[in-house]
């Protein structure tokens, strides 16, 4: 399949297909889970597995019954966010092809009139939706401006619009990331809580067993490692990945803007 074909087809990324990597990547979470709880299956304090295994899943304490542990939780929401950056990940790459693939003249030479836009636009229908596409739709956008209005000022008032408004679009995709951003190191926080209740608590009986002790303050500690970590990868793939998204609308509007409204020559206004 050339590369123009795989472009081609349904653009939009439809719920079902954008979650569909969600619920993968929490199923592979849920696998990944399972097979630490194999690996870290020894629960004497003497194992050399012990503490990894309490500090990544919380495993042996007594606050929470396992699996249903404050870490687990963690690794899940961790796993929902990586599979969301996975889709915008994706979204950014196609993006990006689009500005390889041609669709304006780019020979110093080439004058466009009106009577030359109607193939250009014919090259970019069906390739844009309303999420997806940003150059051809900036391109359709400007191409039936300047056709409606012969005027190059209403075209690149057309195009800064556009560019504005993706902008914002591209930025409000990532509104659910940030949000998971934000609730890994509150969950861990609320471990912490919880820990430093179980501790106070226990404390408070009267007669103190220090292996208990040791354990509820494990998880007092251990989920705030594991949220802090977690959110400090998530924030930081974030941003590489919304980068990118950001430099294909600047890639789109530096092509439309150097290969097509600089290039229209509205003509000779009639005597």
């Amino acid at each position: 399949m050339s590369r123009m074909q795989s472009l081609t087809g349904p653009l939009q990324q439809k719920l079902g297909d954008r979650w569909m990597p969600l619920a993968l990547a929490a199923l592979a979470c849920a696998a990944a889970i399972l097979a630490l709880t194999l690996v870290f299956s020894n629960p004497s304090p003497s194992a050399g597995t012990y503490r990894i295994g309490v500090l990544l899943l919380d495993r042996w304490t007594t606050i929470f019954p396992y699996p249903f542990t404050i870490q687990n939780l963690e690794h899940m929401i961790f796993a929902v966010a990586l599979g969301e950056l996975w889709v915008r990940w994706k979204t950014a790459n196609r993006e990006l092809a689009f500005v390889g693939e041609k669709y304006l003249p780019e020979e110093d030479h080439v004058v466009l009139q009106a009577e030359d836009l109607g193939a250009i636009r014919r090259r970019v229908v069906g390739r844009f939706d309303g999420e997806n596409g940003f150059l051809p739709s900036l391109i359709d956008l400007c191409v039936l401006q300047f056709m409606a209005s012969r005027s190059t000022d209403q075209a690149v008032s057309v195009l800064n619009s556009s560019l504005e408004l993706i902008s914002h679009r591209v930025d409000l995709r990532y509104q659910l990331t940030r949000y998971f951003a934000w609730l890994i190191p509150t969950i861990g926080f609320i471990g912490t809580v919880v820990g430093i209740a179980a501790t106070l608590g226990i404390v408070s009986g009267g007669k103190i067993d220090l292996g208990v002790l040791a354990s509820t303050l494990s998880v007092a500690f251990d989920t705030t490692v594991v949220a802090l970590v977690e959110s400090a990868i998530l924030v930081l793939g974030m941003s590489v990945v919304q980068g990118r998204e950001e430099r294909a609308v600047n890639l789109a509007g530096q092509y439309v803007l150097r290969n097509l409204i600089n290039r229209l020559y509205a003509g000779k206004p009639a005597a």
